[in-house]
Protein backbone atom coordinates (compact mmCIF):
# COMPACT_ATOMS: atom_id res chain seq x y z
CA UNK A 1 0.00 0.00 0.00
CA UNK A 2 2.81 2.40 0.92
CA UNK A 3 4.55 1.63 -2.39
CA UNK A 4 1.37 2.38 -4.31
CA UNK A 5 0.84 5.63 -2.42
CA UNK A 6 4.44 6.70 -3.03
CA UNK A 7 4.11 5.96 -6.73
CA UNK A 8 0.90 8.01 -6.86
CA UNK A 9 2.57 10.98 -5.14
CA UNK A 10 5.49 10.85 -7.55
CA UNK A 11 3.11 10.74 -10.51
CA UNK A 12 1.11 13.70 -9.20
CA UNK A 13 4.25 15.76 -8.60
CA UNK A 14 5.46 15.18 -12.15
CA UNK A 15 1.97 15.95 -13.47
CA UNK A 16 1.94 19.23 -11.55
CA UNK A 17 5.34 20.13 -12.98
CA UNK A 18 4.03 19.45 -16.46
CA UNK A 19 1.04 21.70 -15.78
CA UNK A 20 3.22 24.64 -14.72
CA UNK A 21 2.96 27.33 -17.38
CA UNK A 22 6.12 29.00 -18.58
CA UNK A 23 5.82 32.30 -20.40
CA UNK A 24 7.90 33.91 -23.08
CA UNK A 25 7.64 37.64 -23.72
CA UNK A 26 7.84 39.74 -26.87
CA UNK A 27 7.68 43.44 -26.09
CA UNK A 28 6.28 45.43 -29.02
CA UNK A 29 6.90 48.82 -27.47
CA UNK A 30 10.11 49.67 -25.65
CA UNK A 31 12.06 52.92 -25.70
CA UNK A 32 15.78 53.66 -25.62
CA UNK A 33 17.29 57.11 -25.26
CA UNK A 34 20.59 58.86 -25.77
CA UNK A 35 22.30 61.45 -23.57
CA UNK A 36 19.86 64.30 -23.07
CA UNK A 37 17.94 66.22 -20.43
CA UNK A 38 15.58 63.29 -19.92
CA UNK A 39 17.99 61.72 -17.44
CA UNK A 40 18.35 64.91 -15.41
CA UNK A 41 14.63 65.42 -14.84
CA UNK A 42 14.44 62.56 -12.31
CA UNK A 43 10.71 62.13 -12.82
CA UNK A 44 9.38 59.49 -10.42
CA UNK A 45 7.48 56.46 -11.69
CA UNK A 46 3.98 57.80 -12.45
CA UNK A 47 2.31 54.65 -11.09
CA UNK A 48 4.32 53.97 -7.94
CA UNK A 49 5.99 57.30 -7.16
CA UNK A 50 9.32 55.43 -6.97
CA UNK A 51 12.39 57.53 -7.75
CA UNK A 52 14.18 56.79 -11.01
CA UNK A 53 16.61 53.89 -10.70
CA UNK A 54 18.14 54.62 -14.12
CA UNK A 55 19.39 58.17 -14.67
CA UNK A 56 21.75 57.61 -17.59
CA UNK A 57 21.75 55.43 -20.73
CA UNK A 58 23.98 52.69 -19.29
CA UNK A 59 21.93 52.31 -16.11
CA UNK A 60 18.80 52.25 -18.22
CA UNK A 61 20.19 49.46 -20.40
CA UNK A 62 21.42 47.44 -17.42
CA UNK A 63 18.17 47.73 -15.46
CA UNK A 64 16.11 46.90 -18.54
CA UNK A 65 18.21 43.79 -19.20
CA UNK A 66 17.60 42.61 -15.63
CA UNK A 67 13.85 42.88 -16.22
CA UNK A 68 14.09 41.13 -19.58
CA UNK A 69 15.99 38.17 -18.16
CA UNK A 70 13.58 37.94 -15.24
CA UNK A 71 10.60 37.62 -17.60
CA UNK A 72 12.14 35.44 -20.32
CA UNK A 73 12.13 38.04 -23.10
CA UNK A 74 12.59 36.67 -26.60
CA UNK A 75 12.32 39.90 -28.60
CA UNK A 76 11.70 43.60 -28.07
CA UNK A 77 10.88 46.32 -30.59
CA UNK A 78 12.92 49.40 -29.65
CA UNK A 79 12.59 53.01 -30.73
CA UNK A 80 13.50 56.32 -29.20
CA UNK A 81 14.83 59.79 -29.78
CA UNK A 82 18.00 58.73 -31.57
CA UNK A 83 18.61 55.79 -33.90
CA UNK A 84 22.25 55.72 -32.75
CA UNK A 85 21.03 54.70 -29.30
CA UNK A 86 18.86 51.97 -30.80
CA UNK A 87 21.70 50.57 -32.89
CA UNK A 88 23.91 50.58 -29.80
CA UNK A 89 21.38 48.34 -28.01
CA UNK A 90 20.96 46.26 -31.16
CA UNK A 91 24.71 45.73 -31.46
CA UNK A 92 24.93 44.64 -27.84
CA UNK A 93 22.14 42.10 -28.28
CA UNK A 94 21.39 41.53 -31.98
CA UNK A 95 19.11 38.53 -31.44
CA UNK A 96 16.98 40.28 -28.84
CA UNK A 97 16.24 43.70 -30.29
CA UNK A 98 14.20 44.71 -33.33
CA UNK A 99 14.96 48.25 -34.47
CA UNK A 100 12.07 50.66 -34.97
CA UNK A 101 12.04 54.28 -36.09
CA UNK A 102 10.23 56.79 -33.89
CA UNK A 103 9.25 60.15 -35.31
CA UNK A 104 6.93 63.09 -34.84
CA UNK A 105 5.60 65.68 -37.26
CA UNK A 106 8.58 67.96 -36.66
CA UNK A 107 11.21 65.33 -37.54
CA UNK A 108 9.82 63.36 -40.47
CA UNK A 109 12.47 60.99 -41.86
CA UNK A 110 13.87 61.43 -45.34
CA UNK A 111 12.08 58.96 -47.60
CA UNK A 112 15.20 58.08 -49.61
CA UNK A 113 17.09 57.28 -46.41
CA UNK A 114 14.15 55.27 -45.13
CA UNK A 115 13.87 53.26 -48.35
CA UNK A 116 17.54 52.39 -48.08
CA UNK A 117 17.15 51.48 -44.39
CA UNK A 118 14.29 49.13 -45.26
CA UNK A 119 16.25 47.53 -48.09
CA UNK A 120 19.28 46.97 -45.85
CA UNK A 121 17.18 45.69 -42.97
CA UNK A 122 18.37 48.43 -40.64
CA UNK A 123 14.82 49.47 -39.72
CA UNK A 124 12.42 46.59 -39.07
CA UNK A 125 9.41 48.52 -37.71
CA UNK A 126 8.16 51.94 -38.76
CA UNK A 127 7.29 53.53 -35.47
CA UNK A 128 6.53 54.64 -32.97
CA UNK A 129 4.77 57.20 -35.16
CA UNK A 130 3.54 59.60 -32.51
CA UNK A 131 2.33 62.58 -34.51
CA UNK A 132 -0.77 62.69 -32.28
CA UNK A 133 1.37 64.64 -29.83
CA UNK A 134 1.59 67.33 -32.53
CA UNK A 135 -2.16 67.39 -33.20
CA UNK A 136 -1.77 65.44 -36.47
CA UNK A 137 -4.34 62.79 -37.35
CA UNK A 138 -3.21 59.30 -38.43
CA UNK A 139 -4.76 59.79 -41.87
CA UNK A 140 -2.82 63.02 -42.52
CA UNK A 141 -1.32 63.36 -46.00
CA UNK A 142 2.13 63.95 -44.45
CA UNK A 143 2.20 60.27 -43.47
CA UNK A 144 1.13 58.87 -46.82
CA UNK A 145 4.69 58.43 -48.23
CA UNK A 146 5.65 56.41 -45.14
CA UNK A 147 2.62 54.16 -45.27
CA UNK A 148 3.35 53.50 -48.95
CA UNK A 149 6.96 52.54 -48.26
CA UNK A 150 6.00 50.32 -45.34
CA UNK A 151 3.44 48.48 -47.46
CA UNK A 152 5.87 48.10 -50.34
CA UNK A 153 8.62 46.62 -48.16
CA UNK A 154 6.26 44.75 -45.82
CA UNK A 155 7.58 46.61 -42.77
CA UNK A 156 5.16 46.74 -39.82
CA UNK A 157 3.80 50.14 -38.83
CA UNK A 158 3.42 51.11 -35.16
CA UNK A 159 1.28 54.20 -34.55
CA UNK A 160 0.46 55.97 -31.32
CA UNK A 161 -3.30 56.31 -30.92
CA UNK A 162 -4.28 56.93 -27.33
CA UNK A 163 -3.03 58.63 -24.18
CA UNK A 164 -0.14 60.98 -23.80
CA UNK A 165 0.99 62.13 -20.37
CA UNK A 166 -1.94 63.13 -18.20
CA UNK A 167 -2.55 66.81 -18.93
CA UNK A 168 -0.44 66.54 -22.10
CA UNK A 169 -1.48 69.87 -23.71
CA UNK A 170 -0.14 71.66 -20.63
CA UNK A 171 3.02 69.58 -20.20
CA UNK A 172 5.16 70.26 -23.23
CA UNK A 173 2.87 69.08 -26.05
CA UNK A 174 0.37 71.94 -26.52
CA UNK A 175 -0.98 70.53 -29.79
CA UNK A 176 -1.84 67.07 -28.40
CA UNK A 177 -5.53 66.31 -28.79
CA UNK A 178 -7.29 63.40 -27.10
CA UNK A 179 -9.94 63.34 -29.84
CA UNK A 180 -7.27 61.91 -32.17
CA UNK A 181 -7.39 58.73 -30.06
CA UNK A 182 -10.27 57.62 -32.29
CA UNK A 183 -8.84 54.55 -34.04
CA UNK A 184 -11.41 54.91 -36.85
CA UNK A 185 -9.26 57.80 -38.11
CA UNK A 186 -7.13 55.01 -39.61
CA UNK A 187 -9.89 53.50 -41.73
CA UNK A 188 -9.20 55.31 -45.02
CA UNK A 189 -5.47 54.57 -44.60
CA UNK A 190 -6.19 50.87 -44.30
CA UNK A 191 -8.40 50.85 -47.38
CA UNK A 192 -5.66 52.58 -49.38
CA UNK A 193 -3.02 50.18 -48.06
CA UNK A 194 -4.73 46.82 -47.49
CA UNK A 195 -1.46 44.87 -47.38
CA UNK A 196 0.15 47.06 -44.74
CA UNK A 197 0.81 45.40 -41.39
CA UNK A 198 -0.13 47.84 -38.64
CA UNK A 199 -0.61 47.85 -34.92
CA UNK A 200 -2.28 50.53 -32.83
CA UNK A 201 -0.19 51.37 -29.81
CA UNK A 202 -2.02 51.75 -26.50
CA UNK A 203 -4.99 50.00 -28.14
CA UNK A 204 -6.69 53.33 -28.73
CA UNK A 205 -7.44 53.81 -25.01
CA UNK A 206 -9.93 54.95 -23.80
CA UNK A 207 -12.13 54.68 -26.92
CA UNK A 208 -12.82 50.94 -26.86
CA UNK A 209 -15.90 51.07 -29.08
CA UNK A 210 -13.96 52.74 -31.89
CA UNK A 211 -11.03 50.35 -31.50
CA UNK A 212 -13.31 47.32 -31.60
CA UNK A 213 -15.11 48.69 -34.66
CA UNK A 214 -11.82 49.16 -36.52
CA UNK A 215 -10.58 45.65 -35.67
CA UNK A 216 -13.91 44.17 -36.71
CA UNK A 217 -13.85 45.86 -40.13
CA UNK A 218 -10.12 45.45 -40.78
CA UNK A 219 -8.71 42.05 -39.75
CA UNK A 220 -5.13 43.14 -40.48
CA UNK A 221 -5.16 45.50 -37.47
CA UNK A 222 -3.43 44.43 -34.26
CA UNK A 223 -2.99 46.40 -31.04
CA UNK A 224 -0.47 46.64 -28.25
CA UNK A 225 -1.49 47.31 -24.66
CA UNK A 226 1.59 49.35 -23.83
CA UNK A 227 1.49 51.99 -21.11
CA UNK A 228 -2.14 51.30 -20.20
CA UNK A 229 -1.00 47.98 -18.73
CA UNK A 230 0.99 49.70 -15.99
CA UNK A 231 0.04 53.39 -15.70
CA UNK A 232 -3.71 52.84 -15.49
CA UNK A 233 -5.30 51.48 -12.31
CA UNK A 234 -5.33 47.70 -12.67
CA UNK A 235 -9.12 47.42 -12.65
CA UNK A 236 -9.44 50.04 -15.40
CA UNK A 237 -6.84 48.26 -17.53
CA UNK A 238 -8.57 44.92 -16.99
CA UNK A 239 -11.93 46.41 -17.97
CA UNK A 240 -10.46 47.71 -21.23
CA UNK A 241 -8.63 44.48 -22.01
CA UNK A 242 -11.75 42.46 -21.23
CA UNK A 243 -13.70 44.52 -23.79
CA UNK A 244 -11.24 43.57 -26.52
CA UNK A 245 -11.20 39.92 -25.47
CA UNK A 246 -14.99 39.64 -25.27
CA UNK A 247 -15.25 41.21 -28.72
CA UNK A 248 -13.27 38.23 -30.03
CA UNK A 249 -9.87 39.80 -30.68
CA UNK A 250 -7.70 37.78 -28.31
CA UNK A 251 -5.47 36.69 -31.21
CA UNK A 252 -4.61 40.27 -32.18
CA UNK A 253 -3.62 41.78 -28.84
CA UNK A 254 0.12 42.10 -28.19
CA UNK A 255 2.10 42.94 -25.10
CA UNK A 256 4.07 46.16 -24.88
CA UNK A 257 5.63 47.85 -21.90
CA UNK A 258 6.37 51.42 -23.07
CA UNK A 259 8.47 51.58 -19.94
CA UNK A 260 10.34 54.71 -21.09
CA UNK A 261 12.77 55.53 -18.25
CA UNK A 262 11.23 53.24 -15.62
CA UNK A 263 12.41 49.66 -16.25
CA UNK A 264 10.49 48.38 -13.24
CA UNK A 265 7.31 49.12 -15.22
CA UNK A 266 7.92 45.90 -17.14
CA UNK A 267 7.15 43.82 -14.06
CA UNK A 268 4.05 45.87 -13.28
CA UNK A 269 2.76 45.46 -16.84
CA UNK A 270 3.36 41.71 -17.07
CA UNK A 271 1.88 41.07 -13.63
CA UNK A 272 -1.22 43.01 -14.65
CA UNK A 273 -1.67 40.68 -17.62
CA UNK A 274 -1.06 37.55 -15.56
CA UNK A 275 -3.48 38.68 -12.84
CA UNK A 276 -6.40 39.09 -15.27
CA UNK A 277 -8.69 36.30 -14.08
CA UNK A 278 -10.85 36.47 -17.20
CA UNK A 279 -7.91 35.37 -19.37
CA UNK A 280 -7.19 31.71 -19.99
CA UNK A 281 -3.59 30.50 -19.85
CA UNK A 282 -3.59 30.26 -23.63
CA UNK A 283 -4.81 33.85 -23.95
CA UNK A 284 -2.08 35.07 -21.61
CA UNK A 285 0.55 33.32 -23.70
CA UNK A 286 -1.00 34.72 -26.88
CA UNK A 287 -0.82 38.27 -25.53
CA UNK A 288 2.67 37.97 -24.08
CA UNK A 289 4.33 36.48 -27.15
CA UNK A 290 2.44 34.28 -29.60
CA UNK A 291 0.36 36.99 -31.26
CA UNK A 292 3.52 39.05 -31.81
CA UNK A 293 5.26 36.03 -33.34
CA UNK A 294 2.43 35.81 -35.84
CA UNK A 295 2.35 39.54 -36.55
CA UNK A 296 6.11 39.88 -36.95
CA UNK A 297 6.34 36.66 -39.02
CA UNK A 298 8.99 35.27 -36.70
CA UNK A 299 10.22 31.78 -37.41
Amino acid sequence: MRTLLLALLIFLSFYAMGQTMTYAVIDMHLHVYSEDGRWNAHIPNPRTGQAMIADNPQKHYDATMVEMKKWNYKKAVISGDDTAAEFLWKNKNPDLFITGLAFRANNLPDTNWLRSAFERGKIKVLGEIYVQLDGVAPDSSILEPYYSLAERYDVPVAIHIGPGPQGAPYRGTPNYRMKLSNALELEDVLVRHPKMRIYVMHAGWPLADEMIALMYAHPQVYVDIAVIDWTRPTENFHDYLRRLIEAGFGKRIMFGSDQMVWPEAISIAINNVLSAKFLTEDQKRDILSRNAEQFLKLK
